[in-house]
């Protein structure tokens, strides 16, 4: 069984930094491309940052320049750097991926998410 489990939200000052991680457990062969996505109260899930197998990045045009999204596949973790954090980044921040499960097989996953808030 694969879990994708997140860790470092918290609050934070508008300006602040916070670090997010997902590390991938269980039973699998590798990992495959993987985002990071956010739900703020009565908005719909949005995707924030993706990266690919190669580090190939693309981000949400709102976070672009304060959020970094990495990957450390020795580790099985993937990362969401976010600096400059707004009240408006206040949200559940969920991760995301494929994993290949046995074989050719893959699968996609969803964390249980983290809550970030940024006070004015």
């Amino acid at each position: 069984q694969v879990q994708l489990v997140e860790s470092g939200g918290g609050l934070v000052e508008a300006g602040g930094s916070l670090r997010l991680s997902c590390a991938v457990s269980g039973s699998f062969v590798s990992i495959g491309n993987m985002d990071w996505y956010r739900q703020a109260p009565g908005k719909q899930r949005e995707m924030v940052a993706h990266i690919t197998t190669g580090g190939a990045t693309n981000y949400l045009d709102s976070v672009k320049g304060r959020f970094t999204i990495s990957r450390d596949d020795a580790k099985y973790t993937l990362y969401l750097q976010m600096n400059g954090l707004k009240p408006e980044d206040t949200a559940v921040y969920f991760c995301y991926g494929w994993v290949q499960t046995t074989g050719p097989q893959w699968r996609d996953y969803w964390g249980r998410g983290t809550q970030v808030t940024v006070s004015s």
